[in-house]
């Protein structure tokens, strides 16, 4: 082997050390599924993402907090959909965020806001979804029938106390596979780092790489306890709401229900919001301020209540009437929900 491609080798050797060890930048994730099995088209930020019609849709590495998204139908008598959607949660963080379309009515759909996790570094994706990532139209990356190989984590716990004499020395190993070629054993160090290569440079084919560490600890302390966890697919809640709408999204909400005159039109519009957006009791008792007649104050009060994030604290919602009629009508319905 020339020292020109030994050169290149420590090079790629070093690069690869750096990106090891290279922060990783917090990105979103975003899963649209159809309740009802009807195929769909996913549009997000004017970019179509799947030319096939799918039930279910996986987005990863979104960077921003929110997005436009629109739902077109496989089935074109069904109305198209838009919304604009939030990656966050209440701090800011990017999540992992689960929508659902489902029927509202009429022969119309809703997207609506299912489910959220903290996104982490390579999650284990759900089997059950087409996968793309963002800016990467067309492009699948997972998918039904493909085959993801499961990741264990592996950490040892070593004693509280170790001797003084007690060293660590750790050796990493890359190996390239799938060509064939010249072997050549590479050693770099660096700040007293010593990494060992066992390198095949391929004359034919495209080369793949693996890479194994393993870590030896000498001195007399205990025997390392090794526990090794299986790195599963996240688990997505099944029902319920879990977060609100966002402030910014739910001052715009409210302008929307206040601009409408008439007062039955104006609690068929407070419903149609809150039934594709969960909201807090605060949020609840903003709206139900927003109607004129008490009767209707108590009606959305009622239809709300299985849209609340935090049901346990609806008794707020109740105190937030000023006739007692209204809160015994309001109170007797509750009893009747549990």
């Amino acid at each position: 082997m020339t020292m020109k491609k030994i050169s290149t080798l420590i090079i790629l050797s070093l690069v690869f050390i750096t990106g090891a060890f290279a922060q990783w930048t917090p990105t979103a994730n975003l899963t649209v599924f159809s309740d009802d099995g009807s195929k769909f088209y996913l549009i997000l930020n004017g970019e179509k993402y799947n030319n096939t019609p799918q039930t279910n849709i996986r987005l990863e590495e979104l960077p921003n907090p929110y997005y436009s998204c629109k739902i077109i139908f496989e089935d074109n008598t069904k109305p198209s959909i838009s919304k604009n959607i939030q990656l966050t949660d209440a701090d800011g963080k990017l999540q992992d965020v689960t929508y659902k379309i489902k029927p509202s009515g009429n022969g119309k759909y809703v997207l609506r806001f299912y489910s959220m996790i903290p996104a982490e570094q390579n999650m284990v994706r759900p089997s059950n979804c087409t996968v793309y990532q963002y800016g990467q139209p067309n492009i699948v990356l997972a998918g039904p029938g493909f085959v993801q190989t499961s990741v264990q984590q592996t950490t040892t716990q070593h004693a509280n106390t170790y001797p003084a004499s007690g060293t660590t020395q750790t050796t990493t190993q890359q190996t390239i596979t799938n060509g064939t070629g010249n072997n050549a054993n590479v050693n770099v160090n660096l700040g007293g780092v010593g990494v060992n290569m066992n390198v095949n440079i391929p004359t034919n084919g495209v080369a793949t790489s693996s890479t194994t560490t393993t870590t030896t600890t000498t001195g007399s302390a205990p025997a390392p306890v090794v526990v090794t966890t299986p790195v599963n697919a996240p688990t997505y809640q099944t029902q319920g709401c879990s977060y609100p709408m966002a402030p910014a999204e739910f001052e715009e909400a409210k302008k929307t229900i206040a601009a409408v005159s008439f007062n039955d039109t104006r609690l068929a519009t407070a419903e149609q919001i809150i039934s594709t957006n969960c909201m807090n009791v605060n949020q609840i008792t903003a709206v139900i301020k927003l109607f004129s007649f008490e009767s209707t104050k108590v009606e959305f009060a009622k239809y709300a209540y299985d849209y609340c994030v935090d049901q346990k604290s609806y008794y707020k919602v109740v105190n937030s009437f000023s006739f007692d009629s209204s809160k015994t009508e309001l109170n007797e319905y509750l009893q009747g929900k549990h």
